[in-house]
């Protein structure tokens, strides 16, 4: 058995942006405080809902060194360093270690994307160059390909790859990844609409970009689960369920920006290519966090 980084809420965490689109670090000092007072349990920094794909490399750097200062060790950090360039994904971990962090989530290669060899190949060069745990990172959305659960059996082999981020939507195969790998391989899941149904195979918890905007939901969700009430978490499931989608009414993280600028926080806005949320899905966005008593 491998050690668990954590169990319950990861927030896959926004990074906030200037007017002047610089990264915003007094406000992304505010939300991990919040995140940590409403229960989160770790900070899944840079990643997809952190825009990481269009931080440059001193920034990517900079924020994920931040991070580590600014949680202190209250609760674990994970960085987002994954690239299709297998190379720029070392250089970049070893720079995220060198800060600290309690982990390394590491996407599948986009673009080019490879094999089901090629990953093995990819990971066991990424494996033997780090010493942090490794969360693979399993989107097929974003990348255009897939770890199949024969794959995961292969990597889960690999001593610093201690879990993934399961986002591919298919239970199936999470029951298939659950029953290969065991112990030797804890799973998240990357959907928040999925939590109690990835929890009742195994699953540790939740990499969440409904934390962004409902901490604690995020947090009770899993934890319920984890504590044996089993129907409280089902409950919570599916009384925010519409929020979980609608978070995704257009590409993320556009929604949850959206949503948290509405709030009250200061987060800024996408990066390009992303563009502005259109005003109908703006509007079911702001009825969702109306009902559900975020604002007013």
């Amino acid at each position: 058995m491998k050690n668990t980084i954590f169990t319950g809420a990861g927030v896959a965490i926004v990074t906030p942006f200037t007017e002047d689109n610089k990264v915003n670090f007094e406000e992304l000092g505010r939300i991990i405080d919040d995140q940590i007072e409403n229960g989160t349990d770790a900070i899944v920094i840079c990643g997809t809902t952190g825009e990481g794909s269009t931080l440059t490399h001193e920034e990517h750097a900079e924020t994920i060194d931040f991070a580590v200062k600014h949680t202190a060790k209250r609760i674990s950090v994970i960085a987002g360093t994954g690239s299709n360039d297998t190379d720029y994904a070392v250089k970049l971990s070893n720079e995220a270690e060198k800060s600290g962090v309690d982990g390394l989530l590491m996407v599948t290669p986009y673009y080019n994307k490879t094999s089901q060899a090629g990953l093995i190949r990819q990971y066991e060069y990424i494996n033997d160059r780090v010493s942090t745990p490794i969360v693979l990172y399993n989107v097929p959305s974003r990348t255009g390909m897939t770890i199949k659960p024969e794959t995961y059996f292969e990597l889960s082999k690999l001593k610093n790859i201690v879990a993934t981020k399961e986002a591919s939507g298919d239970i199936s195969a999470v029951a298939q990844i659950a029953a290969l790998c065991g112990d030797n391989l804890d799973i998240y899941s990357g959907n928040d609409d999925q939590v109690t149904a990835i929890m009742s195979l195994g699953g540790k918890g939740v990499i969440s970009v409904l934390s962004n905007v409902a901490p604690k939901i995020a947090h009770d969700i899993p934890t319920l689960y984890l504590n044996g009430d089993y129907e409280g978490s089902r409950k919570l499931q599916l009384e925010w369920l519409d929020l979980c989608n609608d978070l995704f009414v257009d590409v993320n993280p556009i929604p949850v920006k959206e949503a948290m600028n509405m709030i009250g926080w200061n987060v800024g806005s996408v990066r390009m290519p992303l563009a502005p949320m259109n005003e109908a899905s703006r509007a079911k966005l702001r009825a969702t966090l109306e009902r559900h008593g975020l604002i007013k």
